[in-house]
């Protein structure tokens, strides 16, 4: 809210300096930014008594987008990677999976494990189960298991993440 759209009685008003200038009415304060040729923008309208700040409104917004732009520069999206596996996997074909799982948690992303059963494959759960906690296993230097694995559907599934 700018100026006139500020219709609480009593204001804490903050100069452009950040010096405070006190508690005063609203009118008042409006008053204090027309005279210095400014807007008087309400900052935080949850303290009682709501801040107000007596500045440039452009000044404000342009000061606004930039620190919403770097705080989105500085946040990491985290992406999830997919390895599949099979029930009847071999071992050299398990450890070129878990170098390739290896490689996408070093870069900081999380990997999901696909054990996908097809056919009488669905006999043997107890193997894949066993495959996944392998494959666990095999990465625990650089990955800790961030969901256990759990069966859905034809499929069975755990999320690696990397280990602070």
């Amino acid at each position: 809210m700018i100026n006139e759209q500020i219709r609480d009685k009593e204001v804490r008003v903050v100069s452009e300096t950040g010096e405070q200038l006190g508690i005063m009415s609203s009118k008042d304060a409006q008053k204090l930014a027309d005279e210095q040729g400014v807007d008087l923008i309400k900052i935080a309208p949850t303290a009682k008594p709501p801040v107000c700040k007596i500045m440039d409104y452009g000044k404000f917004r342009y000061e606004q987008t930039r620190r919403e732009k770097e705080a989105k520069k500085k946040q990491r999206v985290i992406e999830i990677k997919e390895v599949r596996l099979s029930p009847n996997i071999d071992n050299n074909d398990l450890n070129t999976k878990a170098n390739m799982a290896r490689k996408f948690l070093t870069k900081g992303d999380k990997v999901k494990v696909t054990l996908r059963f097809r056919g009488r494959e669905l006999a043997h759960v107890d193997n894949g189960k066993a495959i996944l906690n392998s494959f666990a296993e095999m990465l625990s230097d650089v990955a800790v298991v961030d969901k256990p694995a759990k069966f859905e559907g034809r499929s069975m599934i755990m999320f690696l993440a990397e280990k602070r």
